[in-house]
C-alpha cells in the first residue's frame, strides 16, 4: 500500500498504539475492550475481589452469619462496588449469573453492583485462615465451573485467595480478571481489568 494512503495512516496509528509501554492509556484502553470482549463470549466468566474492605483477615471469632463479626466495605469500597457494576453497564453487560462468596463484603459488593440476583456459593468462600482447604476446595470449585452453563454473562465476587488460586493473579480490591473455560476444561486468562 502507499505510503500517505489512508489505510497506510491507519496502519501506522495502530502500530504506533501498539508500541505503547504496556498501562499507557491508549494500549490499555486496547487491552481491556479486548476483555470485555471476551467477557461477552459465551465460556467466559469474571472473577472480581470483593471491593475495598480495610484491613486484612477477619477478626477471630468472626461468623458468617453475623457481618458485625467480619471485615466489611468501608464507604470507599461500597462506591467501588457500584462502580464495579457501572463499568459492566458501560461494557454492554447490563445482567449477569451473579455467584458470590458467603463473607459480607463478597455479598454486599455483588448486591452494590446490581448485575442481578446473587447466588451464595460457598465454593467461593475464603480459605485465607485454613489453608489445608485449599486444595480440595479449588479443585471442587473447578468442577462446578466446569459444569454451568456459561452460555451469558457470569460473575464470582470471591477473595483473593481464590482468584490467585484459579488465574495465578494477586487481584487489588476490585479488580475483574476475566477467564474462559476452554473445550478441554482448562481455564485459561483472558485479561484483567482493575478498577478504581
Amino acid at each position: 500500500m502507499p505510503a500517505g494512503s489512508p489505510g497506510s495512516s491507519r496502519r501506522t496509528v495502530l502500530a504506533g498504539l501498539l508500541a505503547l509501554p504496556a498501562g499507557t492509556g491508549a494500549r490499555s484502553a486496547i487491552a481491556q475492550g479486548g476483555s470485555w470482549a471476551a467477557l461477552r463470549q459465551p465460556g467466559s466468566f469474571a472473577l472480581i475481589r470483593h471491593a475495598l474492605a480495610p484491613g486484612t483477615n477477619d477478626p477471630p471469632g468472626f461468623r458468617l452469619d453475623d457481618c458485625a463479626t467480619q471485615r466489611n466495605l468501608s464507604a470507599e469500597g461500597r462506591a467501588q462496588a457500584v462502580r464495579i457494576g457501572d463499568l459492566f453497564r458501560t461494557n454492554g453487560i447490563a445482567a449477569a449469573d451473579v455467584h458470590s462468596s458467603q463473607w459480607c463484603r463478597c455479598l454486599e459488593t455483588a448486591s452494590l453492583m446490581r448485575l442481578g440476583e446473587t447466588r451464595q456459593q460457598p465454593l467461593l468462600n475464603s480459605f485465607f485462615q485454613d489453608r489445608s482447604r485449599e486444595a480440595l476446595q479449588i479443585e471442587a470449585l473447578r468442577q462446578w465451573i466446569g459444569q454451568l452453563g456459561l452460555a451469558r454473562p457470569t460473575v464470582f465476587v470471591t477473595h483473593q485467595v481464590v482468584v490467585t488460586a484459579l488465574s495465578e493473579i494477586f487481584p487489588g480490591s476490585g479488580e475483574i480478571v476475566v477467564m474462559q473455560r476452554m473445550s478441554d476444561g482448562r481455564l485459561v486468562v483472558q485479561g484483567r481489568l482493575p478498577t478504581t
